[in-house]
């Protein structure tokens, strides 16, 4: 019996979607766009404020000067679901990135055979740091238009949470195919 070259499908599926839910997941989490506000009383009409997990951006559209480091009058940074995604989503990025190593130990680059076990392992990890960031961004969403907003506003969803979410799943769906790696690991035994 002579050993198959072929690194698996499955981690080659995990190890692809997994960069790709990484390098969204980690805009999302920076860029300051959750959640927009437009339509403000007593502001022009194109002005439309950009609230994210860590800045306040004002930007007023027919120009597109953008100012960020607003003010945060209405106690949106203590509201819950911010404080979370605070915590989980750099979380979620370092636990994503620990994947990764135990995913290179695993997944066969410098070796003949991959190693199955570590690969699944891997998987967890990083199916856990998928969760760790989905969370957040399905919480905030639930609770998007309950948190504090200028009366008579218009609040809708930013760009950065969809980008958290879409990451968030690419890292659950990249975590689960990695652990089917416990598939061949429990075959060989």
């Amino acid at each position: 019996y002579l050993p198959s070259m072929r690194t698996p499908t499955e981690m080659i599926v995990g190890l692809v979607l997994c960069p790709c839910g990484l390098l969204l997941t980690l805009t999302g989490t920076l860029a300051p766009s959750w959640r927009q506000v437009s339509l403000i009383p007593d502001q022009p009409t194109d002005v439309v404020w950009e609230q994210g997990i860590w800045d306040i951006c004002r930007e007023r559209q027919s120009t597109h000067d953008r100012l960020c480091g607003q003010a945060d009058e209405l106690g949106y940074f203590d509201q819950v679901p911010v404080r979370v995604a605070q915590g989980l989503m750099p979380s979620s990025l370092v636990v994503t990135l620990v994947g990764f190593v135990v995913a290179s130990l695993g997944v066969r680059c410098w070796q003949r055979e991959p190693r199955h076990l570590v690969a699944g392992v891997a998987g967890l990890v990083l199916l856990l740091s998928g969760l760790m960031s989905v969370v957040p961004s399905s919480w905030y969403t639930q609770e998007l238009w309950t948190m504090p907003a200028p009366p008579g506003s218009t609040l809708s969803v930013g760009y950065s949470l969809v980008l958290g979410y879409l990451g968030s799943c690419m890292e659950i769906l990249g975590g689960l195919a990695l652990t089917l790696s416990f598939h061949h690991c429990c075959k060989e035994r």
